[in-house]
């Protein structure tokens, strides 16, 4: 920006009152909680009066070395004045103080990624205005502590830790368990001892100026943007970095202010399972940290919830029957409003109802689905809508197994059902412990007192999630359910012992490294591993993935060649094969010994003899799959591998596999020696053995004819076999093969008496292939692009050694996303442009798909569909996401069609 547009700019928006200065449709610019609190604030509900600092004044402090602009300080300034006026108070009087909040706000929704400073403004003479005005010095002090110990970590950085076991040994002298029992003068002595505790870490005592409090925390939002763990969220979440952070000062609202006032979170429907009923927590005398940190155990919002719990408690309907009436007309208009299933924060101070944030709601994909086609059947939204509301990569979480209800269950412990979904591991008490067992393949069980935003590595590394504290929106919920892994929370009958490394429950010891089994849907927590069973994939999900496969115009094929992989990819509306990799038949051991025989071999007649003995095996792999797949087309790609895969390398190798088979041990280890390559991955592999050694390509096409003539034979319907030729670089080569593989299937063709038809093509891998696509189309009928090693030798990384550095690429910033998991569109997306137009300009109709690992990946589906390919093919439990990523995709280039 210049001089003059910097002058220019606005970096501040206000909100409350009734008005605002933006909306929800400036997410982008304001945050999502920004965006909302302007929506909120001009729909006239009671929301706080506060201000935005924008997203674009993030951007400016990371591109200016951690400064701000030079008009920002009086735009907050004058912010902070309207707030004053809304408020009636002053910032900084110690006679009538304003306290503010000061919050993150990221366009997408980042729990807990981010920091937050409650209560900011108070100050030794602040604080005896607040008990004065308040009448209360115990709330006012309270109100002081909590300020002291959040500043003290999020803009101070000391340890949070530290607070908390001083508080607890003021507990301990005073012989009570919950912070409500503390009085006005133990409060006073808490502040004392926190103050003290500041002044001896850092030489200094704590801020005393509320300006200074202000900046501070402003700096400390701005600066969360690039912490660890909000990093790792956007990681996980394909959040882009340069988006930043807006800051949203507000107005501070008390729910500790006694029992007439609360603090919660509600969700307008349940996030778990997508029923349609108000879901959430509160507490009485508590401010909002209090709920989502999992401190103190919540109450139930509803007389129904609170007995179906079986708590004793009362729940906010009972407790403050005026204001939860309010309240429920409230969230009843942000959902009609937003057309969407609502997260929702709140206070009440004294009575009176605020709305401190709404945002769509995280949810599970069960939810998802249920939400998506309930507001559609409700006239809320469209099918088109419902369809584009769910998140594709979400129906994983669908595919997870369950508890058999038929198998034992031995309890040891029971919580809240917080996020669904079973899961069996080791007990591990911290999060680097999941992180380090969880990264080697570990199933893991992460067992916390409470989770925190730091855990965020060895949550996503665990298969399930225990915390003894916490309810149903704790942090440990919410990202749980976000991450679709099985969680549950508030178990309090556990006790945690952290340094022992174990937990008692139910009069029994649990050690790390111990198996126990989450059920997420019931909350309880189960000793040893249970019996599971998959899901069912019906109603809501059966309802959604029809509208998607009504809008999508891409097919969706799976890879697999097993008979397991075939059924389960029609179980999961697969539409054909896109790829059935012909050499893990090889290595089947009933007929890895005629393979060997075969790479053993002196001439074309022993090859051709060890082929004849592996011929009617392969022909059975394909009447199989022919069977299962009734009629689809199944593209079966020709051998691939180098030989030398096949062959026993070491010694020890090679003598056991000679005592096994009768070959000769100095023969196959001279032969595993002669095919050595220094660079197999680009040696002699693919077409290069259809080339070299026809014999095999050519046992191969009279296996998949043979079979397909069988099935016909049969009487059942007519497979398409496609027979796919890899790493084709010229058109020489794909000529040779097409007529190696047409003279094959004539003879069969004729032996049998039939009519099979069937498709010769080839597997675009080499940017040459791309670039020369013409000169294969002449003679292909397909194109499957096989991405993965396309990515490979665009880039000349190695896939299988790139984890190595990549993830440094990302983070800083030369990768955007790995290349080997979303396709990279400059380059790798460029060849495949350039082959789809020269392709389909030699022969107009040649069918094209992909069948790397991007043909499940979301991103990467929507860039075949902006190409007009034809299908995409992925693993089979992936075929879900593709079918709903492609209806997704289609409904985006129409959109942007209009």
């Amino acid at each position: 920006m210049s001089a003059d547009t910097l002058s220019k700019t606005r970096w501040v928006y206000a909100f409350g009152g009734g008005r605002a200065d933006g909306d929800a449709s400036m997410k982008n610019l304001l945050g999502g909680k920004g965006a909302n609190l302007a929506e909120m604030s001009a729909l006239g509900l009671p929301v706080p009066a506060g201000f935005t600092i924008t997203t674009e004044c993030c951007t400016y402090y990371y591109g200016h070395d951690s400064s701000y602009p030079d008009d920002l300080q009086a735009q907050v300034a004058a912010a902070m004045a309207t707030v004053e006026q809304q408020t009636g108070k002053r910032f900084g009087d110690p006679a009538n103080p304003l306290l503010v909040s000061v919050r993150s706000g990221a366009r997408a929704s980042m729990p807990g990624m981010m920091d937050t400073v409650l209560n900011l403004g108070l100050n030794d003479a602040t604080v005896e205005g607040l008990a004065k005005l308040s009448g209360d010095r115990r709330f006012a002090f309270d109100s002081y502590r909590r300020f002291i110990q959040m500043y003290s970590n999020v803009v101070l950085d000391l340890d949070h830790h530290m607070f908390e076991e001083l508080l607890d040994e003021h507990k301990d002298r005073l012989d009570v368990t919950i912070d409500t029992a503390l009085t006005a003068e133990d409060w006073e002595a808490v502040v004392a001892d926190y103050k003290a505790a500041v002044a001896r870490e850092l030489g200094q005592p704590f801020p005393q100026d509320p300006q200074a409090q202000l900046w501070g925390a402003v700096g400390a939002v701005f600066a969360s943007w690039m912490n660890d763990r909000a990093k790792f969220y956007r990681r996980m979440h394909d959040i882009p970095e340069s988006w930043g952070t807006a800051v949203n000062v507000q107005s501070m609202v008390f729910g500790n202010m006694g029992d007439t006032s609360a603090t919660g979170v509600a969700f307008t429907r349940n996030p778990s399972t997508g029923e349609n009923r108000l879901y959430g927590e509160f507490l009485l005398n508590a401010q909002g940290e209090d709920v989502v940190a999992g401190i103190r155990t919540p109450q139930a919002l509803t007389r129904v919830a609170r007995e179906e719990m079986g708590e004793k408690n009362l729940s906010m309907e009972e407790a403050l029957p005026a204001v939860f009436t309010q309240f429920k007309s409230v969230v009843e208009t942000l959902e009609k409003h937003y057309r969407d299933m609502q997260d929702i924060e709140f206070t009440v101070e004294k009575g009176r109802l605020y709305m401190l944030q709404t945002r769509n709601g995280k949810r599970t994909a069960k939810a998802a689905l249920k939400v998506a086609v309930d507001l559609a059947s409700e006239g809320l939204i469209t099918r088109e809508e419902a369809v584009m509301r769910v998140d594709p990569s979400s129906l994983d979480q669908l595919l997870h197994p369950t508890i058999d209800p038929s198998s034992p269950r031995s309890v040891i412990a029971s919580g809240l059902p917080a996020s669904p979904g079973a899961a069996t591991g080791q007990i591990v008490f911290t999060a680097a412990e999941a992180e380090r067992l969880g990264g080697t393949g570990g199933a893991v069980i992460l067992v916390r007192e409470e989770t925190s935003p730091e855990d965020i590595r060895g949550m996503d590394a665990a298969r399930g999630i225990v915390t003894a504290r916490g309810g149903m929106t704790s942090h440990a919920a919410v990202v749980a359910r976000g991450m679709g892994r099985p969680c549950v929370s508030g178990a309090g009958e556990m006790q945690i012992d952290m340094k022992a490394g174990e937990l008692r429950a139910r009069g029994k010891i649990y050690r790390a490294g111990d198996i126990i089994t989450v059920d997420g849907s019931t909350g309880e927590v189960l000793a040893g591993a249970v019996d599971m069973i998959e899901p069912e994939l019906s109603g809501d999900f059966a309802i959604l993935m029809g509208w998607a496969d009504g809008l999508r115009r891409l097919k969706v094929r799976a890879n697999a060649e097993t008979s397991a992989d075939a059924r389960a990819a029609r179980q999961f509306g697969a539409e054909g094969i896109g790829l059935c990799r012909t050499e893990h038949m090889f290595f089947d051991p009933a007929r890895i010994a005629a393979v060997r025989e075969m790479i053993l071999a002196d001439d074309e007649a022993g090859r051709r003899a060890a082929l004849a003995k592996i011929l009617p095996m392969q022909r059975d792999d394909f009447v199989e799959l022919f069977e299962i797949m009734e009629g689809l087309p199944v593209t079966i790609r020709l051998l691939d591998p180098p030989l030398h895969e096949f062959l026993p390398h070491t010694e020890e190798d090679v003598a056991a596999v000679a005592a096994a088979t009768g070959f000769d041990a100095a023969k196959l280890l001279r032969r595993a020696q002669e095919l050595h390559e220094v660079n197999p991955m680009l040696g002699h592999r693919g077409c290069r053995l259809g080339v070299s050694y026809p014999e095999i390509y050519e046992m191969q096409v009279r296996a998949i004819i043979e079979a397909a003539c069988e099935i016909t034979a049969r009487g059942k319907t007519a497979p398409v076999p496609e027979i796919m030729h890899p790493l084709v670089a010229k058109g020489e080569e794909m000529k040779f093969l097409r007529d190696l593989t047409d003279r094959t299937a004539r003879q069969v063709i004729a032996e049998k008496g039939q009519e099979i038809a069937y498709l010769v093509g080839t597997m675009i891998e080499l940017p040459r292939a791309a670039i020369r696509a013409g000169d294969l189309a002449e003679h292909a009928e397909f194109f499957s692009f096989g991405t993965n090693d396309l990515t490979q030798t665009t880039f000349g990384i190695s896939r299988d050694d790139s984890g190595r550095f990549l993830g440094a690429y990302v983070e800083k910033g030369i990768f955007e996303r790995d290349p080997f998991v979303t396709i990279d569109q400059e380059g790798v997306g460029d060849l495949i442009r350039l082959a789809v137009e020269r392709g389909r300009a030699a022969r107009p109709g040649v069918k094209l798909g992909i069948c790397g690992e991007h043909g499940g990946d979301p991103a990467s589906i929507q860039f075949c569909e902006s190409v007009g390919l034809d299908y995409v093919s992925c693993s089979a439990y992936r075929v879900p996401i593709a079918r709903l990523a492609a209806a997704q995709a289609a409904v985006g280039v129409r959109e942007k069609d209009r």
